[in-house]
């Protein structure tokens, strides 16, 4: 049994069937900016950034919460 599909590329060729394009209110999507893309490289260097931020923090209140508890019952 075989299936057919057809895709097509919707144009804005007339009437955008009441669909509204974000915030262009009336403006044409050609004439609207696209949005801008970070390469995945510049992802890695900020996801791991990000990663070794968090680490150091939970690494940081674990000590303080540790001098504040363990350490200090005498």
């Amino acid at each position: 049994m075989a299936t057919n599909i057809t895709i097509t590329k919707l144009t804005n060729s007339g009437a955008s069937h009441g669909t509204n394009h974000g915030a262009t209110h009336g403006v044409s999507p050609a004439t609207v900016a696209p949005a801008r893309k970070l390469p995945g490289w510049l992802w890695f260097i900020a996801l791991w950034c990000f990663g070794v931020g968090s680490a150091m923090s939970v690494g940081f209140a674990f000590k303080i919460l540790m001098n504040a508890t363990l350490f200090a019952v005498k």
